[in-house]
């Protein structure tokens, strides 16, 4: 173990989190700490500093975050407390001991307006035109930035995954006990396995890279057609029926479109991320 760099985990109860605190713990190549939001709140900058400067790691993944979507719209104050202030005192508690800092952030920072996979370089959206959580994301890698220069931030969209609540698990569950569905078939994203994130995750860790990344399953489609995929894979027959966001309505604004183009990670890591049929096929395996 005395050879291996020490990996500091926040947020590691979470559904990403737990995924990433597993794939680093496999092997000897990391010494881990993993704190989970019962161990550690990122929003006391002194509790931060003082758990950084004691375990003094070689690399900070920062994977805490308010995520609840529609919750941030009535909680907006608390989101930006995690999402943006905490996000900056990890990050300069990271800079601090000289560690190197990995980020999480997500596609809702942009609008959702484009016809072809969001690039690194593509500007940011209106804050009015955001959610209130992805207002509370945007801040977190304005902060992230400013306070740790050399900071890696990874963006991702529609994760999920088995530690947590999310989208497969709900329609799995619905499908049993309803005899139709209804799932809007005007949002396009790329579903993402937190498993296959968190080996991402793991991979651009032993790179330089800093600055943004985005990193998603490969392929795209409407939660309609996640929908149907997923209950196929399972053998289950409740139809589907294709909605409107409009005839659907959430407190939260969600992008018609947040496809991201995965090239830069491809190129620092030579290795794209399974297809995301693949994925919710081993998801539902596993």
């Amino acid at each position: 173990m005395a050879h291996s760099k020490k990996i500091w985990i926040t947020g590691a109860g979470g559904l990403l989190g737990a995924e990433v605190a597993r794939r680093f713990q496999s092997g000897d190549r990391y010494e881990v700490i993993a704190a989970d939001r019962a161990a550690l709140d990122i929003t006391d900058p002194r509790a931060v500093d003082d758990r950084l400067r004691s375990f003094r790691p070689d690399i900070v993944i920062n994977c805490a975050a308010f995520t609840a979507v529609d919750l941030c719209e009535s909680a907006e104050k608390a989101a930006l407390g995690v999402n943006g202030d905490g996000a900056g005192f990890v990050a300069a508690g990271a800079a601090a001991v000289g560690a190197r800092l990995i980020h999480i952030s997500t596609d809702y920072v942009f609008e959702g307006d484009a016809a072809s996979p969001y690039a690194v370089d593509h500007p940011p959206g209106r804050p009015e035109r955001l959610s209130a959580y992805g207002r509370s994301k945007l801040l977190g890698e304005q902060r992230v930035a400013a306070a740790h220069p050399g900071a890696l931030i990874v963006r991702t969209a529609w994760l999920y995954g088995a530690a947590g609540p999310c989208f497969p698990k709900t329609i799995l569950a619905a499908a049993r006990q309803r005899q139709e569905l209804k799932v809007v078939d005007d949002q396009r994203g790329s579903p993402t396995y937190a498993r296959d994130l968190a080996d991402g995750l793991f991979r651009l860790a032993a790179t330089d890279l800093t600055g943004i990344c985005h990193v998603t399953n490969a392929g795209s489609c409407t939660w309609y057609e996640f929908a149907r995929e997923i209950l196929r894979v399972a053998g289950l027959a409740t139809p589907v029926h294709p909605v409107t966001t409009a005839e659907f309505p959430r407190p939260a604004r969600r992008p018609a479109y947040s496809v991201l183009d995965n090239r830069r990670y491809i190129e620092a890591t030579g290795h794209p991320l399974r297809h995301w049929t693949e994925a919710i096929a081993a998801f539902l395996r596993e």
